[in-house]
Protein backbone atom coordinates (compact mmCIF):
# COMPACT_ATOMS: atom_id res chain seq x y z
CA UNK A 1 0.00 0.00 0.00
CA UNK A 2 1.72 3.27 -1.00
CA UNK A 3 -0.61 6.12 0.42
CA UNK A 4 -4.30 4.64 0.84
CA UNK A 5 -7.17 7.57 1.72
CA UNK A 6 -10.97 7.99 1.36
CA UNK A 7 -12.74 10.23 -0.95
CA UNK A 8 -16.37 11.09 -1.29
CA UNK A 9 -18.20 9.19 -3.94
CA UNK A 10 -18.13 11.92 -6.96
CA UNK A 11 -18.47 11.89 -10.91
CA UNK A 12 -14.66 11.69 -11.38
CA UNK A 13 -14.75 8.27 -9.12
CA UNK A 14 -17.81 6.53 -10.07
CA UNK A 15 -17.10 5.39 -13.32
CA UNK A 16 -13.93 3.14 -11.30
CA UNK A 17 -15.88 2.34 -8.29
CA UNK A 18 -18.49 0.14 -11.20
CA UNK A 19 -15.27 -1.57 -12.90
CA UNK A 20 -13.64 -2.62 -9.79
CA UNK A 21 -12.93 -6.19 -10.17
CA UNK A 22 -14.13 -9.74 -8.24
CA UNK A 23 -12.16 -13.00 -7.33
CA UNK A 24 -14.01 -15.76 -8.77
CA UNK A 25 -17.28 -16.56 -6.65
CA UNK A 26 -17.65 -13.23 -5.36
CA UNK A 27 -20.30 -12.39 -7.40
CA UNK A 28 -22.73 -14.20 -5.98
CA UNK A 29 -22.52 -12.24 -2.36
CA UNK A 30 -22.46 -9.32 -3.87
CA UNK A 31 -25.57 -6.37 -5.56
CA UNK A 32 -24.27 -4.10 -8.08
CA UNK A 33 -22.96 -0.64 -6.95
CA UNK A 34 -25.50 1.09 -8.83
CA UNK A 35 -27.54 -0.68 -5.76
CA UNK A 36 -25.57 0.90 -3.26
CA UNK A 37 -24.79 4.51 -5.07
CA UNK A 38 -28.95 4.64 -5.59
CA UNK A 39 -28.98 4.90 -1.59
CA UNK A 40 -27.52 8.28 -1.69
CA UNK A 41 -29.94 9.58 -4.06
CA UNK A 42 -33.11 8.05 -1.73
CA UNK A 43 -31.51 9.54 1.49
CA UNK A 44 -27.75 11.50 1.28
CA UNK A 45 -28.44 12.42 5.04
CA UNK A 46 -28.01 8.93 6.37
CA UNK A 47 -26.34 7.17 3.67
CA UNK A 48 -22.51 7.17 3.35
CA UNK A 49 -19.91 6.53 0.38
CA UNK A 50 -16.67 6.76 -0.10
CA UNK A 51 -13.83 5.19 -2.47
CA UNK A 52 -10.91 3.94 -1.03
CA UNK A 53 -7.22 5.29 -3.32
CA UNK A 54 -3.99 3.83 -3.33
CA UNK A 55 -2.23 6.87 -4.93
CA UNK A 56 -5.10 8.10 -7.46
CA UNK A 57 -6.29 4.87 -8.29
CA UNK A 58 -9.99 3.92 -7.18
CA UNK A 59 -8.84 0.29 -5.62
CA UNK A 60 -12.07 0.09 -3.01
CA UNK A 61 -15.62 1.37 -2.41
CA UNK A 62 -17.73 1.63 1.01
CA UNK A 63 -21.18 2.35 1.70
CA UNK A 64 -22.76 2.80 5.14
CA UNK A 65 -25.69 3.80 6.72
CA UNK A 66 -26.19 5.86 9.63
CA UNK A 67 -29.93 6.64 11.07
CA UNK A 68 -30.68 6.89 14.78
CA UNK A 69 -34.05 6.50 13.73
CA UNK A 70 -34.21 3.72 11.91
CA UNK A 71 -36.84 1.75 13.26
CA UNK A 72 -34.58 -1.41 13.17
CA UNK A 73 -31.62 -1.66 15.38
CA UNK A 74 -29.37 -3.27 12.88
CA UNK A 75 -29.94 -0.33 10.76
CA UNK A 76 -29.21 2.36 12.53
CA UNK A 77 -25.23 2.28 12.12
CA UNK A 78 -24.44 -0.39 8.88
CA UNK A 79 -22.31 -1.42 6.44
CA UNK A 80 -24.50 -1.67 3.38
CA UNK A 81 -21.08 -2.94 1.36
CA UNK A 82 -17.70 -3.22 0.87
CA UNK A 83 -15.67 -3.93 -2.48
CA UNK A 84 -12.17 -4.37 -2.56
CA UNK A 85 -10.32 -4.54 -6.61
CA UNK A 86 -9.49 -8.19 -6.75
CA UNK A 87 -6.22 -7.41 -7.52
CA UNK A 88 -6.05 -5.50 -3.91
CA UNK A 89 -7.41 -8.00 -1.99
CA UNK A 90 -5.27 -8.83 0.73
CA UNK A 91 -3.39 -5.77 1.28
CA UNK A 92 -4.85 -4.16 4.01
CA UNK A 93 -7.48 -1.91 1.70
CA UNK A 94 -10.52 -3.40 3.41
CA UNK A 95 -9.63 -3.05 7.17
CA UNK A 96 -8.31 0.52 5.87
CA UNK A 97 -11.83 1.06 5.03
CA UNK A 98 -13.44 -0.44 8.18
CA UNK A 99 -11.34 1.71 10.19
CA UNK A 100 -12.68 4.90 8.15
CA UNK A 101 -15.79 3.61 8.76
CA UNK A 102 -15.51 3.42 12.14
CA UNK A 103 -14.15 6.78 12.85
CA UNK A 104 -17.07 8.33 11.20
CA UNK A 105 -19.43 6.08 13.18
CA UNK A 106 -17.56 7.69 16.07
CA UNK A 107 -17.73 11.23 14.75
CA UNK A 108 -21.78 10.60 14.29
CA UNK A 109 -22.07 9.41 18.12
CA UNK A 110 -22.65 5.67 17.85
CA UNK A 111 -20.30 3.13 19.59
CA UNK A 112 -20.97 0.32 17.37
CA UNK A 113 -21.54 -1.22 13.28
CA UNK A 114 -23.38 -3.24 12.29
CA UNK A 115 -22.86 -5.91 8.84
CA UNK A 116 -25.63 -8.01 7.08
CA UNK A 117 -24.08 -10.62 4.97
CA UNK A 118 -24.62 -13.79 3.20
CA UNK A 119 -22.81 -16.76 4.37
CA UNK A 120 -21.29 -18.98 2.79
CA UNK A 121 -17.77 -20.55 0.91
CA UNK A 122 -16.10 -17.60 -0.58
CA UNK A 123 -18.31 -15.28 1.00
CA UNK A 124 -17.14 -12.43 3.19
CA UNK A 125 -17.20 -14.12 6.72
CA UNK A 126 -13.76 -14.26 7.43
CA UNK A 127 -12.88 -11.05 6.07
CA UNK A 128 -15.48 -9.50 8.62
CA UNK A 129 -14.17 -12.08 11.55
CA UNK A 130 -10.29 -10.99 10.78
CA UNK A 131 -11.64 -6.95 11.25
CA UNK A 132 -13.51 -7.78 14.65
CA UNK A 133 -17.13 -8.09 13.13
CA UNK A 134 -18.70 -10.58 15.53
CA UNK A 135 -22.26 -12.66 14.90
CA UNK A 136 -24.86 -11.42 16.60
CA UNK A 137 -28.31 -12.25 14.99
CA UNK A 138 -29.76 -13.70 11.84
CA UNK A 139 -32.50 -12.41 9.51
CA UNK A 140 -35.37 -13.95 8.62
CA UNK A 141 -33.86 -14.75 5.09
CA UNK A 142 -30.97 -16.51 6.76
CA UNK A 143 -28.53 -13.30 6.57
CA UNK A 144 -26.09 -13.44 9.08
CA UNK A 145 -26.28 -10.24 11.25
CA UNK A 146 -22.26 -9.38 12.76
CA UNK A 147 -21.84 -6.39 14.82
CA UNK A 148 -18.14 -4.57 15.99
CA UNK A 149 -18.39 -2.58 18.97
CA UNK A 150 -16.14 0.60 19.91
Amino acid sequence: MADLRVEELSASTIVAVNTLSLKPGQERFIAPESYAIAATVVDPATSWQRVILDDDEVVGFVSAGFDEDAPHEHFRSVLWRINVDADDQGRGVGRYAVDQLIDEARARGFDHLNVIYEAGEGGPDAFFRRVGFTPVDETEYGEVVAQIKF
